[in-house]
């Protein structure tokens, strides 16, 4: 017989705040059902209520209502240090630790924790065991569809709470599975065979539950582990649990990023984060604004019509033919501004290399600038390029930049994150002479993918350029502030939320913690730049690296034996990386990039920001790129 439970009340009598359900058992002890998370509060007819797996009584009520202080202000900053005060308005924070995600019921249920604590009645191991147990049904999910679930179920959502739980279990597995070393970065199949392992058709009729959670646990098992510590081909490595727990609930959130009206404690974070890293910068009290975007390419696409609209505002009615031909230089490696540069009708007329001196690059883009009549209208600089990590020296280049009226842009994507430490930080000199910088968190930081940011010296100037005014979305007369509603920023109309996860693990870690993290990439960079020298049939392609990125070949041993004088052939040379990568790939026990470069033949390159990584995993890529390849014959 199905138990009976009384209508929803609200323990606090505010009409807006949440609903929490009561449900009775024979023995009439007060149960908290599935509708209502642990630390929820449950009415009960006897005036006791259970506070997680504990029990209040009414009087408990009362006094922590009395004792609890209703802390109200903006939402808290991220912090210096991981718990750290955070302000609320006028600036006080009155000695409370401020969580900007607690509303106020949230605020009575910590106040209770803290001073009730003496007066609490434990629950009973039997009674723990049946709250715990109520959704453990023995659920056949071969039986069920998503039509059971939510929001076709009815309370007490049982077979939707055993399904999302199963679910996490499964993803909780993996985040293990991931950080360990006895594992494999991944299970190699070729696209033939991992098609033919797969059932991935698009049926016509719903697939019971059963078989959703095996493909769950199929695509975990096929998919390569990131964040793995021996994981380093790409830039974004690494696995943050915070950061993980922020992109959750921002797809259980599942809103929009256009409007306040939507998404109003996203809002206001990006503001503020976004505020934190323009200082970090170098721009006065983080003035300026910005957007995240989605990837490093878009914030440059966005840098360039800022560039555009700032000196040719006209041109967003008129079009490219109002104007003579605009150019722009960019950095050698800097491919994706120049790709923008080229579908905009934008001339490069220019390109730095930062492989080779820099002393006469001012004078030559002086003459450059003058040539063929164009117009000069964009400076876009790279600090930190993909392959070799490069850092093009602003402070060369700005003066002939401000002498013409350039846009100096700095795709920071991948080295913005050294601007966290006090240590390292130097490397990005000069920084806040650009008027728009790019900085993805999801590389260097290793904040889950993605979290982009652009970042923009002068304010309101991304509205001036993108603005549409849309009033079916972006009405001026709602009963709030309407500079919150971000849309009329956009190129894109719907936004991801990209904002929380990061903003969760910098609470996590602070700024501090960070700092860490960039700190300990560079002495295991240096780590692998001392083992390459001291081990044979290795050889840097470039001495003293700029950034965290390695280059280096590998000389397999019947190329060592060569008698002196006598040069490998360059194909051979092409060819060793790729055949290491094969057997790397195929074994799956470690991952790392190769490329060529110019006339450069392919090398190894190892990007070191994985957050997992130690000296035992640096040492490991040596040793095994060796055992892989010292038997490569000619």
């Amino acid at each position: 017989m199905q138990e009976p439970h009384a209508a929803p009340v609200n323990v606090f009598g505010g009409e807006n705040d949440c609903e929490f359900h009561q449900k009775t058992v024979p023995n009439s002890t007060p149960v908290l059902s599935p509708a209502a998370t642990k630390g929820s509060l449950v009415k009960h007819k006897s005036k006791e209520v259970f506070f997680g797996d504990e029990v209040l009584s009414s009087e408990d009520i009362e006094k922590a209502q009395l004792e609890t202080g209703r802390v109200r202000g903006q939402l808290g900053s991220v912090s210096e240090q991981p718990g750290s005060e955070v302000t609320g308005s006028g600036g006080k924070s009155g000695g409370k630790k401020f969580d900007p995600m607690v509303r106020p019921h949230e605020d009575l249920k910590r106040q209770m924790s803290e001073s009730l604590l003496h007066k609490r009645k434990s629950i009973s191991h039997e009674q723990l065991k049946m709250k715990k147990g109520m959704a453990k049904m023995n659920l056949d999910f071969a039986k069920l569809t998503s039509k059971d679930m939510l929001p076709h179920e009815e309370f007490p959502y049982q077979n939707t709470g055993e399904f999302l739980r199963s679910v996490i279990d499964e993803l909780i597995d993996y985040v293990g599975q991931t950080h360990d070393r006895s594992l494999p970065v991944l299970e190699f199949h070729h696209p033939a065979q991992l098609r033919g392992n797969l059932d991935l058709d698009v049926p016509e009729t719903p697939e019971h539950l059963a078989q959703l959670l095996s493909d769950i646990k199929d695509t975990c098992r096929y998919a390569v582990k990131s964040g793995h510590p021996r994981f380093f081909n790409q830039l974004s490595s690494g696995m943050d649990v915070t950061s993980i727990a922020g992109e959750w609930l921002t797809a259980v959130i599942n809103t929009n990023m256009f409007t306040y009206e939507v998404s109003p404690v996203f809002v206001i974070m990006e503001r503020m984060v976004l505020k934190r890293m323009r200082e970090l910068v170098g721009w006065a009290d983080g003035a300026g604004d910005g957007i995240c975007a989605p990837g490093g390419t878009i914030s440059n696409l966005y840098a360039l019509m800022l560039a555009r609209h700032k000196y040719f505002p006209e041109l967003k009615h008129k079009g490219l033919r109002a104007e003579k031909q605009l150019c722009m230089f960019v950095s050698k490696e800097g491919k994706h501004p120049l790709f923008l540069g080229l579908t905009m009708g934008t001339t490069v007329v220019g390109a730095i290399d930062q492989i080779k001196d820099l002393a006469p690059i001012a004078h030559k883009h002086d003459m450059w600038i003058h040539v063929d009549g164009k117009h000069p209208l964009f400076l876009g600089l790279t600090m930190g390029t993909t392959v070799v990590g490069a850092i093009d020296q602003i402070k060369d280049l700005a003066p002939i930049a401000h002498k013409n009226d350039m846009w100096i842009h700095v795709d920071a994507a991948w080295g913005g994150g050294v601007l966290m430490s006090n240590k390292w930080k130097h490397i990005l000199d000069g920084i806040h002479m650009a008027d728009s910088v790019t900085w993805n968190p999801h590389k260097l930081l290793g904040v889950t993918l993605q979290c982009s940011a652009l970042l923009v010296k002068e304010d309101g100037l991304l509205e001036s350029c993108n603005a549409l005014h849309a009033d079916y979305l972006f009405q001026q007369d709602k009963h709030y502030d309407v500079s919150y509603d971000t849309g009329d920023k956009a190129i894109q109309c719907g936004r991801h939320v990209d904002i929380f996860k990061f903003w969760l693990m910098w609470r996590a870690k602070g700024r501090v913690g960070m700092e860490a993290h960039v700190n300990l990439m560079f002495e295991l960079r240096d780590y692998l730049v001392k083992l390459i020298h001291e081990k044979e049939g290795f050889k840097l392609v470039f001495e003293d690296p700029q950034f965290l990125n390695v280059c280096f070949w590998y000389i397999p041993e019947c190329i060592r034996q060569l008698p002196e004088g006598r040069k490998e052939p360059r194909n051979f040379t092409r060819s060793v990386a790729p055949i290491i990568k094969g057997r790397m790939m195929n074994k799956g026990d470690l991952m790392v990039g190769y490329q060529p470069l110019f006339s450069i033949p392919n090398f190894f390159r190892m990007v070191i920001s994985n957050q997992a990584c130690r000296h035992e995993d640096i040492l490991y890529v040596v040793e095994e790129i060796d055992r892989l390849g010292h038997d490569i014959m000619l």
